[in-house]
């Protein structure tokens, strides 16, 4: 199984990773008062990345640049149509936070192009994909793991908090400026973050479908937290609400199985990308967003 998947599943499973892990804490941060839910027929655009995207979730948006993997039923797509509001989704797979200032691909226009003033609700969900911490960071600890014949926590013991440290200097400082330059950009509307589900649990234990060591599975969860915990502290500096998808998740890790689980794992046959959200996942982050704002 190991050997299979270090072949033939490897390369592709781990590029398309590279948007992942979390934890936070569902908050209104101090500089956005309270106001009324979007009405039917406002205004509403998705930005992100591929979680945001729903790559994976079949069936594909029609028309939509074939290497973002839009879904049409992504959370943002099932939130759009229980609300009937007006989406405008430009989220795309493998988006950094650059990518909203600038083409992602040629062809496609910076992601902040889609606000303006009559935007009235945004939601996003991006930073797994900066500094490539995460992707690189899964693929490493599995490589740990195969040296040790998958004992002991040899991830940890190889990395320690050089990827934490990476994401509180780099990613952190990244999103405060693109929370800032959505607001910019949508200065009337209510914007929702959109944390990352668990992928791993929290404690030491063998998962089906993910080969890392079990001891280095609670190291993974933690830098899923390191993450959240920095889109949490930028959207309070900024304003903006986050949408607690990591705690709602737990025990919904990819670790359990189909029908409970939020998140694919790494070796999987039931969605073309692994390590991302299924179909259930994102309706579950659909109707956590739809409460945390007071929509239908």
């Amino acid at each position: 199984m190991i050997l299979m998947y270090m072949g033939s599943i490897a390369r592709r499973s781990i590029v398309l990773l590279a948007s992942a892990l979390a934890a936070a804490g569902l908050v209104v941060g101090a500089g956005q008062a309270a106001a009324a839910p979007p009405s039917p027929g406002s205004e509403y655009v998705n930005l992100g990345d591929s979680y945001s995207a729903g790559s994976g979730v079949n069936p594909v948006v029609p028309g939509t640049y074939p290497l973002c993997g839009q879904s049409e039923n992504n959370a943002a797509h099932v939130l759009a149509r229980s609300a009937g509001l007006r989406l405008t989704d430009i989220s795309c797979g493998g988006a950094k936070t650059s990518d909203f200032f600038a083409p992602q691909f040629p062809g496609l226009r910076p992601q902040l192009s889609a606000l303006s003033p009559r935007t009235k609700l945004v939601t996003l969900m991006i930073g797994g994909n900066d500094e490539n911490v995460f992707g690189q960071t899964v693929a490493q600890c599995v490589a740990a793991g195969a040296t040790t014949g998958f004992t002991g926590h040899p991830c940890q013991d190889r990395y320690g908090n050089s990827i934490a440290d990476t994401v509180n200097s780099q990613t952190y400082p990244n999103l405060v400026n693109a929370y800032r330059a959505v607001r910019a950009h949508a200065p009337n509307a209510t914007v929702a973050v959109i944390n990352y589900p668990t992928i791993l649990p929290n404690k030491v234990q063998g998962c089906p479908g993910f080969p890392v060591a079990p001891g280095d599975v609670p190291y993974t969860y933690s830098l899923q937290k390191t993450l959240n915990d920095a889109i949490a502290r930028a959207a309070k500096t900024v304003g903006f609400t986050v949408v607690d998808a990591a705690s709602a998740s737990v025990g919904h890790d990819s670790c359990q199985p189909v029908g409970t689980r939020w998140v694919e794992p790494l070796i999987t046959d039931q969605q073309l990308v692994p390590v991302h959200p299924n179909a259930l996942g994102e309706r579950q982050m659909a109707m956590l967003a739809g409460k945390a704002l007071g929509l239908k």
